[in-house]
């Protein structure tokens, strides 16, 4: 016996488990959640902006008198009165039955984690590609991970993904005999990075994307939580064929719900809902009610205002503190709506090090590696803003900025050391960092 293990099964795990490990995000709860840490860290909405009590007295309703279909099995692709809702929201962001959007073609998950895994279900073998802005959202990683894909990242600045930068990523992946299948994006206040596609490169992928023959997964979970007027068209409400367009209502209604939808062409419809039906059977028909009357009988879109408003407060409050107590040297974006602001921090420091002076200082944060396919992004780290108050966001700030100067003060003694493999550059500067 040449070695020994915790894990009895290790032998017995399918190959695509193999190298599975915990999100940096999942490994930070447990800390974070304590009520002594200030958490910029998770990316939850704030729940208690919505109507409460009503939400309750409608919940209650749901199961006292209508529980003899709410808390029974559903269909696979979801109900249709959800799905015709669904495509009312879309067709507030211009996705329309005038570029196709149909109930027909909407098919209900489970969040919007489960309409990931399902197009990497039927799209991806082992050993395919999928370019994705670098940094992306981490569960996307995961599930890309499961598939055992290969992510190959591209880069963004202050307008999103670089157009030319896609166009050499295909082209290398193509010199490299690699099979490229979809574009991962998240156009519109992007995780982690809060920045937004501008309209002109939005054409410009798209065109890219189509000549390539490539597949485009458009993930919105954001778009309608802009803070400075309305966010450009998303991807889906452009071009109708070879654009998945997925969303959900975790941040504009209740996460703990977990419902969120696909929208497909329509030949692949049944596809995924076949690969739904294997997973889960049906989504919840408990959930999907909820979803259907908060919609029906609540005034949601002046609900999302309030959100606006409580999200564009917090945002000024985080990205004002930065200003003010940062030490020299750290940039940081300025989203125009959504959750996040992405920092650079000074160099020679490094974010996923300076993790556990920081939960000493009771803040606490995300590194950039989670970010990463190939765990780049230590010189980085994403801070949330949607879910703490402006007061404790400005002392959450105050206190990681007093770790950061501790950290810099160490590194003038001792000698700077630029993290392996992080990311540096500006807001403007084509290339793989965002500030």
């Amino acid at each position: 016996m040449t070695g020994t293990t915790l894990d009895d099964y290790t032998d017995r795990y399918a190959r695509r488990v193999r190298g599975m490990t915990a999100s940096e995000i999942r490994a930070l709860f447990a800390v974070a959640s304590r009520p002594e840490v200030v958490s910029l860290a998770g990316g939850a909405p704030y729940i208690a902006a919505l109507p409460l009590d009503a939400v309750g007295e409608m919940l209650g309703r749901l199961g006292s008198e209508l529980g003899s279909t709410t808390l029974q099995y559903g269909i696979g692709q979801g109900s249709l009165e959800l799905r015709e809702r669904i495509c009312e929201v879309m067709a507030l962001s211009g996705i329309d039955a005038s570029c196709g959007a149909s109930p027909d073609d909407v098919v209900v998950t489970v969040g919007g984690q489960q309409a990931l895994d399902l197009v990497a279900r039927l799209f991806l073998d082992p050993g395919d590609v999928v370019l994705a802005e670098g940094p992306t959202y981490v569960g996307a990683l995961g599930v890309f991970q499961a598939a055992q894909a290969q992510v190959v990242h591209v880069p963004m600045d202050d307008d999103g993904l670089i157009p030319e930068a896609l166009e050499v990523a295909i082209a290398d992946q193509a010199r490299a005999g690699r099979r490229v299948k979809f574009l991962y994006t998240i156009p519109t206040y992007q995780n982690p990075a809060g920045v937004t596609l501008s309209d002109e490169r939005r054409e410009r992928v798209l065109d890219i994307c189509e000549r390539a023959g490539l597949l485009v997964v458009e993930d919105d979970p954001y778009g309608q939580l802009g803070f400075e007027g309305d966010a450009p068209t998303p991807l889906r409400a452009r071009r109708r064929d070879g654009v998945f367009y997925l969303s959900t209502f975790s941040k504009t209604f209740a996460p703990g719900l977990r419902v969120g939808w696909i929208l497909a062409p329509h030949a692949v419809r049944d596809k995924l809902v076949i690969a739904s039906e294997a997973q889960i059977l049906c989504p919840s028909a408990f959930a999907q009610a909820a979803v259907s009357t908060y919609l029906s009988t609540m005034p949601w879109r002046e609900q999302l205002k309030v959100y606006r408003e409580v999200y564009r407060e917090r945002r000024d409050a985080l990205l004002g503190a930065l200003h003010d107590q940062m030490p020299e040297g750290t940039t940081w974006t300025r989203p125009a709506g959504g959750l996040f602001v992405w920092a650079t921090l000074p160099d020679g420091l490094d974010a996923k090090a300076m993790m556990p002076r920081s939960i000493a200082a009771r803040v606490a944060y995300v590194p950039g590696t989670g970010f990463y396919a190939d765990g780049t992004g230590a010189g980085n780290m994403r801070l949330n803003f949607s879910f703490p108050t402006a007061e404790r966001i400005r002392e959450g700030v105050r206190r990681l900025a007093r770790v950061m100067e501790q950290e810099l003060a160490m590194r003038q003694v001792f000698g700077a050391v630029t993290p392996t493999g992080s990311r540096r550059g500006g807001p403007d500067a084509p290339g793989p960092d965002l500030a």
